[in-house]
């Protein structure tokens, strides 16, 4: 529990985020964690679940098997449905029970084994399904009772037939767009998790080998380790600064401030910053046209864009390569272009680029969340311009975006 502890703050902006229920419990079957959604649903406060076992969320008729299934799970370790195809049912703190859905993933943290339950409560959807026979139940005695009647009768007949397909398609409907949202959702959470535990792994290590190395002339590698540490923290921020964009952005609390601002300033600490993660031979071109240039636009934007596209130019370019980036004046608009030689996006791909969560075919195995461009093009559009970009395959990409800068 005190590893929960010590992130608490990152999982609280991921489970919080969600409007299902999140449990995370480990070997022992112990609750040490669960967000608000989890602890409203079983009717406890919001700290009152942590350090409880599990079987209090269990109806005692399903404890048994219970346990002898989760003993089969963490044998197995893969990620799926609790006890698919069969009903679930959970335990409130005031003894009543009510149906629920759960999807298990286990991870590993720090050493130790945990599975991340995520809770729904399926009350509603049972009503519906119960609907759905008490319907076609209904319908039924309506045909038998009507067989034989006049022609009117078989009109009124098929027109209640009709009314009954489309009362099942728009449920069937629905249910499919859940289970698919479900399943994004349980995607979801898996990748940040893997996308915060590398990083942190990382930083680990180095702050445990800079300890070994305290006599003169180990310098270097000192200096090699702490480089590690600052990446792989300004990594961990970038993550962050993306899914609260995303936040704001579907709140629609996103706030634009217009200023006008030294180009040259966000340019070098954007280079700045990225420099600290070229590969070997790697380097960045830096624009000479914008020493003087003062803009009027939101900077915090513009150093985001630019932050985006150059750490992706960088992390997908091989070793000895050269980023170029440009930057064009032209009366009231900016251009800013960000030239590689890496890899390329895929043909195929390339028209979902700027979908949330896509992530191109050739870059599945490097780390990457798939929401950065999607948020840098949602606040290019809302200031008014635009992003594009041209590339091909193991040749190269250039994306271009382009803003207003005049007040």
């Amino acid at each position: 529990m005190h590893v929960f502890d010590r992130n608490s703050n990152i999982f609280n902006l991921l489970s919080e985020a969600v409007s299902e229920g999140i449990l995370v419990i480990n070997k022992e079957q112990v609750i040490v964690s669960a967000n608000s959604r989890a602890s409203e649903m079983f009717g406890y406060g919001p700290t009152e679940l942590r350090g409880k076992s599990l079987n209090i969320l269990i109806p005692e008729t399903y404890r048994k098997s219970h346990d002898k299934y989760i003993t089969g799970y963490h044998k197995e370790k893969n990620r799926r449905l609790m006890a698919e195809g069969r009903n679930l049912y959970g335990l409130r703190k005031n003894d009543e029970e009510f149906p629920v859905e759960v999807g298990l993933n286990p991870f590993s943290l720090y050493g130790n084994t945990y599975v991340m339950a995520l809770v729904v409560d399926v009350t509603e959807r049972r009503k519906n399904e119960k609907e759905i026979l008490e319907l076609n139940k209904n319908l039924e005695q309506k045909i038998k009772a009507r067989i034989g009647e006049l022609r009117d009768t078989v009109a009124e007949l098929k027109r209640e037939i009709k009314r009954r397909k489309e009362a099942e398609a728009k449920i069937q409907g629905a249910l499919k767009k859940e289970k698919e949202l479900n399943e994004l959702k349980t995607k979801f959470l898996s990748l940040v998790s893997h996308e915060f535990k590398t990083p942190l792994s990382g930083i680990l290590t180095s702050a445990t080998l800079i300890g070994k190395y305290t006599e003169d002339g180990q310098e270097e590698k000192r200096e090699k380790h702490l480089k590690t540490i600052v990446a792989e923290v300004q990594h961990l921020n970038h993550i962050l600064t993306d899914f609260l964009s995303v936040e704001r952005l579907e709140k629609g609390k996103e706030m634009y401030k217009l200023t006008k601002f030294s180009l040259s300033k966000v340019v070098n600490e954007v280079v700045y910053n990225t420099n600290m993660l070229l590969k070997s031979g790697q380097q960045i071109r830096y624009p000479q046209n914008v020493d003087d240039a003062m803009v009027y636009q939101d900077e915090k934007i513009v150093l985001l864009a630019l932050t985006n596209l150059l750490y992706n130019a960088v992390k997908y370019s091989p070793e000895d390569t050269e980023v170029d980036l440009q930057i064009e004046i032209i009366k009231d608009k900016m251009i800013l272009r960000v030239v590689d030689q890496g890899i390329g996006i895929p043909k195929n791909d390339q028209k979902h680029i700027f979908e949330r969560y896509f992530r191109a075919e050739n870059v599945l195995l490097t780390q990457g969340t798939g929401i950065g461009l999607n948020i840098v093009k949602s606040h290019i559009d809302n200031l008014g311009g635009t992003i594009y970009f041209e590339s091909t395959e193991n040749i190269g990409s250039t994306f271009i975006v382009e803003l207003p800068i005049k007040q």
